[in-house]
């Protein structure tokens, strides 16, 4: 029998170990077009560091879409002494739709940064993504929205094994290099060269552009997951990152989407809760409106740098009705039972693994039990019993903890 502290002890301690990377992602100018300068860039890495409210680990990690300074030809982007100094984590990014002539100065621009900054840069690089929806933009899709050129399939192969040969024998060595693309991208067979010659897969996902399907709040989620499940297929059993996703605070309608405060925290509690920690995430975007807002606007907080985001980060706050159709979900082999007023206090976003829970006629609710174990929740507020092997431990630690607090 394991007791609550104990648990919640092991269950911190399997969080730090499996070092998932929680961000953003960063361009590297204003709205207006001004170059971001490496104060700009530390006061939003501080700034996602403190936000209020966020989910355990915190926002410590940045995405970045081209390692060119603004204003400069092939300079080292000023992000970099900018994570240094603030132990910003950075998913490296190279333009790759401008032509072999620019990705040139990208590739001298890594080089330049690996040589003035070795070791301190290594030891904070997550990965390097070669482009950006590149395959996207020469999409028919693309072509129809006016996107940029984008690279054909072999190109972006080809800057791979570029970025690969810069980085040998560098403090950079050995750091995964992928491409990020839109999920259509990823489970088009054309771009399976990319895939090949990839060590994990950026997925872009975003059921708000999805106008083609029935993509109003409520079946966000389920688009979600049906474009990250169809990718992964595609993934050749690659790690599959989330590189963006989310959904717009204010903007006009796309299809049956309608950008909102409230369906922005929706989408926030319904897609990113689950993926915190468990898997990298670049969320899509701690700020866009610096200064002027765009449409659609997808920023956590305002025009203005501040840790007090325009809603509620906390993946707790959200409750499950009080119906029969409440349900909680576990890891197999676990059994708890729960009064009436727990299941109030429940957070509709601490999802796990999964059989169905019910609602009996005596107020109380199982979720569906396995023999391996049981595991009961007293009404009291206090776990009475935990039982089971490990895995369903941590599972109900989790549980307790939305349940009480930690």
């Amino acid at each position: 029998m394991y007791q609550l502290s104990q648990l919640v002890a092991l269950a911190a301690t399997l969080s730090t170990a499996m070092g998932a990377y929680q961000g953003f992602n960063y361009g590297s100018s204003f709205t207006n077009g001004a170059a971001k300068q490496q104060p700009d860039f530390e006061a939003e890495f501080r700034t996602a560091q403190g936000l209020v409210g966020a989910p355990a680990g915190g926002f410590t990690s940045a995405r970045l879409y081209t390692m060119i300074q603004g204003g400069t030809v092939n300079a080292p982007i000023s992000a970099i002494p900018a994570a240094i100094a603030t132990r910003t984590s950075l998913l490296l990014g190279l333009w790759a739709s401008a032509g072999d002539a620019a990705f040139t100065n990208e590739l001298q621009a890594l080089s330049s940064a690996i040589q003035q900054y070795g070791t301190a840069l290594g030891r904070l690089v997550a990965g390097i993504s070669v482009g950006s929806e590149d395959l996207y933009r020469i999409s028919p899709t693309g072509i129809e929205n006016k996107e940029n050129p984008g690279a054909a399939p072999l190109t972006i192969a080809h800057y791979i094994k570029q970025v690969r040969d810069i980085i040998a024998h560098t403090a950079l060595d050995g750091v995964p290099v992928g491409h990020v693309d839109t999920w259509t991208a990823w489970v088009n067979s054309s771009n399976q060269v990319v895939v090949d010659a990839s060590d994990f897969l950026g997925f872009d996902g975003y059921p708000y552009f999805q106008k083609t399907q029935q993509n109003d709040i409520g079946h966000s989620k389920s688009l979600f997951d049906d474009a990250l499940s169809a990718t992964k297929a595609a993934s050749q059993g690659k790690p599959v990152w989330i590189t963006e996703t989310g959904f717009p605070l204010s903007g006009k309608t796309m299809g049956q989407a309608v950008p909102s405060i409230a369906n922005a925290k929706y989408y926030w509690d319904q897609v990113g809760c689950p993926l915190f920690g468990s898997t990298n995430v670049w969320w899509y975007t701690m700020q866009d409106s610096a200064p002027a807002t765009p449409n659609p606007s997808f920023g956590l907080i305002g025009s203005t740098l501040t840790t007090t985001p325009l809603f509620d980060l906390s993946c707790n706050s959200s409750k499950l009705s009080q119906t029969t159709s409440s349900s909680i979900s576990l890891a197999s082999g676990v059994s708890i039972t729960l009064s009436q007023s727990e299941i109030s206090t429940v957070s509709s976003a601490t999802t796990f693994l999964a059989p169905v829970s019910s609602l009996a006629s005596n107020g109380t609710m199982t979720v569906a039990s396995l023999p391996s174990g049981t595991s009961t929740a007293a009404s009291s507020g206090k776990a009475s019993s935990i039982k089971g092997s490990m895995g369903d431990a941590i599972a109900v630690v989790m549980l307790a903890m939305a349940l009480f607090g930690p």
